[in-house]
């Protein structure tokens, strides 16, 4: 599997082997028949699926139906005996809430130093980690998603060949819209999902616009009795790139890209060609 990356700095190691990790976690969740409930979405399913050219942290999952007696602590000793199986330490951490949310989370903790030796890395990469590092992977569910998308099964051939359940991509496409218009991160720029924007301008323009609806809805971000329009929801996001913070954006996301060179590009102008290139349906 580690043969698949080019290895240029020495983060693009521990994202080959965070992505590793993650190929094996699905394989996991798919033996504990996780995905005849859930559907993987967001940037790991753009990534692992679809082939998004830069790597991703987490593990977004929707339930296809709300539920409030889903626990994602069903699914541990799943997801420890497939990562035991390969060789790795791995630890799973449900997270306790703290207040009233949607959102069920879970962490896989590794030491990166001794995963790259199980996967045979050099000793130079191995030794240019530094000790005690801790590779995390968060996996988060929601267990109350908006309706009105649809899901596909597609199949992995890593490590063995697997079923995982994904959203479709104009779904997809919406969700990520609404990270980029309503997600609260305070002084903190994502320069993935700009990343992400312009990924799917250029390869799948099409935006599922009610879904998205949908999803602002549910988060109050439209409250208008009236249908969300692409006129208006363009106009949302030509006032987002206006006050967009190009330079933390780019810093944001370098350390997942293999050529941040071509990151040099991005601009206010840039982006409001990409988001006029941007298909509704």
């Amino acid at each position: 599997m580690l043969s698949r990356y080019e290895g240029r700095r020495r983060g693009d190691y521990t994202n080959a082997l965070r992505e590793i990790l993650q190929e094996i976690a699905l394989l996991g969740l798919w033996r504990g028949k996780f995905f005849e409930k859930a559907a993987l979405y967001g940037g790991t399913a753009l990534r692992i699926i679809y082939g998004l050219d830069r790597f991703s942290e987490d593990l977004d999952f929707s339930l296809l139906n709300p539920s409030d007696s889903f626990d994602i602590e069903r699914y541990a000793a799943f997801l420890q005996k497939e990562t035991e199986g390969f060789g790795f330490d791995v630890k799973f951490e449900k997270v306790a809430k703290t207040f009233a949310s949607n959102i069920q989370s879970a962490f896989l903790k590794a030491n990166t130093r001794r995963q790259l030796i199980v996967i045979e890395a050099s000793d130079q990469i191995v030794k240019a980690v530094p000790k005690g590092q801790i590779l995390k992977i968060r996996l988060e569910v929601d267990t109350d998603p908006p309706s009105g998308f649809e899901t596909q099964v597609r199949y992995l051939l890593h490590p063995i060949p697997f079923a995982v359940r994904v959203f479709s991509l104009p779904d997809l496409f919406a969700g990520k819209m609404h990270a980029i218009l309503c997600r609260r991160w305070k002084s903190r720029v994502k320069g993935r999902d700009w990343y992400d924007l312009v990924w799917y301008a250029a390869n799948h323009p099409r935006l599922h616009l009610s879904h998205l609806e949908q999803r602002m809805r549910q988060t109050e971000d439209w409250q208008s009795h009236e249908a969300l329009t692409s006129e208006k929801l363009l106009e949302f996001l030509f006032e987002t790139i206006n006050t967009l913070d190009i330079a933390g954006a780019r810093k944001e996301v370098e350390p997942f890209v293999r050529q941040p060179e071509t990151l040099s590009i991005w601009s206010r102008e840039f982006f409001s060609d990409v988001a006029s290139r941007i298909v509704f349906v």
